[in-house]
């Protein structure tokens, strides 16, 4: 819970004012908000972009976007392409692809000169898949930016904790540590000693998290079939997370998670 004090803040920058306690798609349709990181962008060696003063863009319910102040992007560097794309919240986009010596990022640039919504008129955005690198902060950052409204929660815990897949157990332990993330089910990470590894097969997958860092799989053989990508594990999680160092987790989408004997359907 954030204290009176905080929401006083929070609210003073929100550009589109939403029902806090509404569902998710709607809390977050059309919220912007200005943020207070020191934001970068890195495409072929080159920092693209530098600003203290980003916008936080919801372009969809889940995680907000970066949009830049015009002066801190190198529009230098833009190509225009001559095409559109329209939103209906934001209008109508003018395209560019973004080039640095003989590297281009096809499409890369979206801006909205005339739109309604007058604050994003004179701001860029840069495809995050399109750039190399984002920092927020000196920190690098992944998949998207940090929304300031998930708190990610690890604790230790004593709960039962059993992983079947297809009958038979491939973990069990009393030790688990559970990861509490906004909007999402909570996750048991279960020490490698409690896991069945002679069961586990190194996976070349790899994914990145903005709050828990890159995370390792592995697949899972069991009665003659392989169930592909179903563990995984962050060896060196971000801060926030380091309590789930080098411990492993089964998603209860995907295999039958006990937690004092009930059936956790995530």
């Amino acid at each position: 819970m954030r204290c009176e004090a905080g929401i006083t803040t929070r609210l003073a920058l929100v550009v589109v004012i939403v029902d806090t306690y509404g569902d998710l798609k709607a809390r977050n349709r059309g919220r912007i908000e200005r943020g207070a990181k020191r934001v970068r962008a890195v495409f072929a060696g080159e920092v693209v972009a530098d600003t203290t003063r980003p916008l936080l863009v919801w372009e969809v319910p889940y995680f907000p976007t970066y949009y830049l102040p015009r002066e801190d992007v190198r529009t230098d560097l833009f190509v225009p392409t001559g095409r559109t794309r329209r939103s209906r919240q934001r209008g109508v986009g003018t395209v560019s692809h973004l080039r640095v010596g003989d590297k281009e990022a096809v499409d890369a640039v979206t801006e909205y000169p005339d739109s309604e919504v007058e604050i994003l008129r004179d701001h860029v955005r840069l495809a995050w898949s399109a750039m190399d690198t984002w920092f927020e902060e000196d920190e690098e950052v992944y998949t998207h930016p940090r929304d300031p409204y998930v708190r990610v929660d690890v604790l230790a815990s004593s709960r039962h904790v059993r992983v079947v897949v297809d009958g038979v157990t491939v973990a069990e332990t009393r030790s688990p540590r559970l990861l509490f993330e906004t909007n999402l089910p909570v996750r048991y990470y279960l020490p490698k000693i409690d896991v069945r590894l002679d069961l586990l097969e190194p996976s070349d997958t790899i994914t990145h998290c903005p709050y828990k860092g890159q995370a390792e799989y592995w697949s899972v053989r069991v009665n003659g079939k392989l169930v592909e990508d179903l563990v995984w594990t962050y060896r060196a999680p971000l801060r926030e997370s380091e309590p789930i160092a080098g411990y492993v987790a089964f998603p209860q989408e995907r295999a039958e998670v006990y937690v004092d004997g009930v059936l956790d359907r995530g």
